[in-house]
């Protein structure tokens, strides 16, 4: 099962990257090919039904699964990125994070309005960045056709943010 095959290869790092919190190490995946290429799989299998124009990668890990599942859905791959890091003209949404802000922009060509974008990510934890991303790829006309994570800490209440924006969310490995 994948998810075991998952949850066997992520690296658990305590208190970081602050005390109180552990961190779900994803890079160890990344040295098995054959695990790489079954969680692009199951991705694909999820969402080969649905309409897809454009897979939407969350800097920086959700670049790492987001590009190749766009790749084998035969779309294009959106990077959406922290400020200041795209060097065409960019649409930006602030938001705010526990303690601050941030804010992430997506090139103003990334896609058209009215495509169904397919937003992918490594982690899915309290939901502020996906949000964020979901926001502004509907401010921008797109319309959010899915959620992907290799990862949920349930816990954290992620999911219930981002349900009432698309309720399609497949999550490969749950932590409860």
């Amino acid at each position: 099962m994948i998810e075991q095959q998952i949850k066997n290869a992520i690296r658990d790092i305590p208190d970081f990257p602050k005390p109180g919190i552990v961190f779900k190490d994803i890079t160890p995946i990344l040295k098995d090919p054959g695990l790489c290429e079954a969680i692009v799989n199951s991705f694909a299998l999820h969402f080969q039904n649905v309409k897809i124009d454009a897979v939407a990668g969350v800097e920086s890990r959700g670049f790492l699964f987001g590009l190749q599942l766009a790749g084998k859905l035969g779309v294009p791959f959106v990077p959406v990125r922290k400020a200041g890091k795209l060097p065409f003209t960019v649409h930006q949404k602030e938001y705010d994070l526990e303690y601050g802000s941030a804010t992430i922009e997506v090139h103003t060509d990334a896609f058209k309005p009215g495509q169904h974008i397919l937003l992918h990510d490594d982690l899915l934890a309290t939901g502020g960045t996906v949000l964020a991303a979901a926001d502004l790829i509907r401010e921008m006309g797109g319309i959010v056709a899915g959620f992907s994570f290799i990862v949920d800490l349930n816990f954290l209440g992620g999911r219930k943010k981002i349900e009432p924006i698309c309720n399609r969310v497949v999550v490969l490995a749950e932590y409860k």
